[in-house]
């Protein structure tokens, strides 16, 4: 996946299958709680579900999780989810995977701390 390309200019075996979705301690315990995930405040901002591919992962949690400790890193089935994903481009004009509903907690294949 190149990152000026347009997500209508890839294929669906050019993308990711998988990607992550970073979670702090206290949102993962509610997310398996209730079984699906509503979002935090800046997913509920912007209206989606942030997530991260593999290779940009690294990027969002130095960004936007810097010095924190606890967190949970749930790696989420994108095929799972339908086209509630979409490719969009965000930050250094990479493309990156948004989901557009509440996260589904059958959708998540393994988790990790940080």
């Amino acid at each position: 996946m190149t990152a000026d390309a347009t997500p209508a200019e890839l294929s669906p075996a050019e993308l990711p299958g998988t990607a992550f979705k970073v979670l702090t301690a206290g949102q993962w315990a509610q997310f398996s709680a209730e079984g699906q995930f509503h979002g935090a405040p800046v997913d509920l901002a912007d209206g989606y579900i942030h997530m991260s591919t593999a290779d940009q992962l690294q990027g969002t949690i130095d960004k936007h999780f810097a010095g924190q400790t606890g967190l949970v890193v749930a790696e989420v089935d994108l095929i799972a989810l339908g086209d509630a994903v979409r490719w969009e481009v965000s930050r250094g004009g990479a493309l990156f995977p948004h989901h557009y509903a509440a996260l589904p907690l059958s959708a998540v294949k393994s988790v990790r701390e940080t």
